[in-house]
């Protein structure tokens, strides 16, 4: 399948927990970056508010937002089942979400968690070998996730993701 967009390498996760430091943290990511939207626990009305401010900043800083969950804010693609015409990321902690995620055509695994992070509590890091195997052989790029940073990136790219993610990292 010939990719719908370019699969950034740098992305951006957004919760409710970053409260203000959203918005720093979108004009810390370079150019040609991703944002996958989240706020799953945002009221309705207040996320298509805040998703329709992000689409505009992330247009003119030239970056992609996919969104989680369901949305009737045109977005460069969706992260999880929606239907879109854009790009599909896929969420992959064991190798049958992998496989899931091939089925519904993701154009991008996250494979998580790869350290310790605070988005999983008391899980520990599945370390970049093993999270390589989730999703090896499928042609589908991954980004890792979990703990990441631009220097624990360069350490692990090596295994060969395409990309990494994070909320923490860009927040500092």
């Amino acid at each position: 399948m010939a990719r719908r967009n370019p699969i950034p390498a740098r992305w951006l996760m957004t919760d409710e927990r970053m409260g203000d430091a959203l918005w720093p943290s979108l004009r810390r990511l370079p150019p040609g970056s991703g944002v996958v939207f989240r706020h799953y626990a945002t009221p309705a009305r207040e996320r298509r508010a805040l998703l329709r401010r992000i689409v505009r900043l992330a247009k003119a800083r030239r970056l992609v937002v996919v969104v989680a969950g369901k949305s009737t804010i045109a977005a460069d693609g969706v992260h999880g089942r929606a239907k879109t015409h854009g790009i599909r990321t896929w969420s992959a902690h064991s190798r049958g979400e992998a496989l899931a995620g091939k089925r519904a055509g993701a154009d991008a695994l996250f494979v998580s968690p790869i350290h310790v992070t605070r988005s999983h509590q008391g899980a520990a890091g599945i370390g970049p070998a093993r999270a390589m195997r989730i999703g090896r052989g499928l042609g589908i790029p991954m980004i890792a996730l979990g703990g990441m940073t631009e220097s624990r990136w360069r350490q692990i790219r090596r295994f060969g993701f395409h990309g990494w993610a994070a909320i923490d990292a860009w927040i500092r």
